[in-house]
């Protein structure tokens, strides 16, 4: 009797304890966390900066409102272009941006955006996430003290707005472009004096002759950027942007101290928001293209001549690049390998549908 007794209340003790130990792990709340976010863009350049807005609110939907990050348009915090140090020193928790903007710092962030002659957005977004590229840019970013996440795709971009034709190699030289990161390099090998300038600066500099030609990303940006006005030669394709991969910097202190959880609202929110980039180009660029022509764009395709020296001039820059930085040699190598095995298969099942497609439909709608 005694006994059973005992194995009773030893029982409910060890029922007791365990309830006592679970019930704050499931019922704590989570922790309240503010944070401070800054962008490289503004309401103008809605896709991108839309995307933040997306990542915020989800972030704080998925914490019950527990995690909540401030969003700062470009410069109300941080200059455009100053996202890299601001999130680097931590003056802000995390910022979104474009690696390319810091190919001063090292040639290699580039890869975290867009190269010449390189990948399309899907083949980025496989190389990312199936392929060596998410390792390679983590330990890229790591002694910058940053996290880096994809954060969208603009999808290929446009080769930008003239003030006169392009016919030849030689029309390029001495122009004054606006560009940003590997293409300059490239640009420059071919005669053009590329310019960096943040997205706010870049109409008043063309407008005023600062500036004779600029690319930026596509037709939805450019028609509300309004570079038509000044340059109505639009051409394409933007060789040095097949594709055009926004960034995610986490302060990689603020992201240790977050909650497991929290970090993984981070990756998830990131990749969500970061999706809707390039579904909003992609369903509305058909249509912004076709209003920049009515009002009196010109499109014309970089003759190939062009195409064929700025092809070229890659070659010899990426060898350069690569003799005299160990880290980018090793990046290119494996960025250059991935293109070259997915790329065959690209024109053999995707490329083959395309151009069958775009001609009939071309064929069709002359008919009617």
């Amino acid at each position: 009797m005694q006994r059973r007794a005992f194995l009773k209340k030893a029982g409910l003790g060890a029922v007791a304890g365990t309830a006592t130990i679970a019930a704050p792990a499931v019922a704590q709340p989570s922790p309240q966390i503010n944070w401070k976010m800054t962008s490289t863009y503004g309401p103008s350049v809605s896709p991108l900066f839309g995307a933040a807005q997306r990542f915020c609110t989800m972030v704080k939907d998925l914490t019950d409102g527990n995690f909540d990050i401030r969003l700062h348009p470009a410069g109300e915090l941080v200059p455009a272009l100053g996202v890299m140090d601001a999130v680097s020193n931590r003056a802000v928790d995390c910022g979104q941006t474009v690696s390319s903007y810091y190919s001063d710092k090292d040639p290699s962030f580039c890869f975290d955006t867009a190269m010449p002659f390189g990948l399309n957005t899907r083949q980025m977004n496989a190389w990312m996430y199936q392929g060596d590229g998410m390792k390679l840019m983590r330990a890229l970013f790591s002694p910058h003290n940053i996290v880096n996440f994809p954060f969208g795709n603009t999808g290929p971009q446009m080769g930008g707005w003239y003030r006169k034709e392009i016919k030849t190699v030689d029309d390029l030289k001495g122009l004054k472009m606006r560009t940003a990161g590997f293409a300059g390099e490239v640009l420059s090998r071919l005669g053009v004096v590329p310019q960096q300038l943040a997205p706010g600066d870049i109409y008043p500099a063309l407008e005023k002759g600062t500036l004779d030609a600029v690319e930026f990303v596509g037709p939805v940006d450019d028609e509300k950027l309004g570079f038509q006005k000044v340059a109505k030669y639009y051409y394409y394709p933007g060789w040095w942007g097949g594709e055009g991969q926004v960034s995610l910097y986490v302060n990689d202190k603020a992201h240790a101290e977050l909650p497991k959880s929290y970090q993984a609202v981070i990756e998830v929110a990131a990749r969500a928001a970061g999706a809707g980039v390039v579904e909003d180009y992609d369903a509305h660029n058909p249509e912004a293209l076709r209003r920049l022509l009515a009002g009196g764009a010109v499109l014309r395709m970089f003759p190939r001549d062009v195409m064929d020296a700025a092809f070229q001039a890659s070659g010899v820059v990426y060898k350069e690049f690569s003799d005299k930085n160990a880290g980018f040699r090793s990046i290119y190598a494996n960025y250059k390998a991935f293109r070259d095995n997915i790329v065959p298969w690209f024109r053999v099942a995707e490329n083959a549908f395309d151009n069958y497609l775009g001609a009939a439909v071309m064929r069709q709608s002359e008919k009617k």
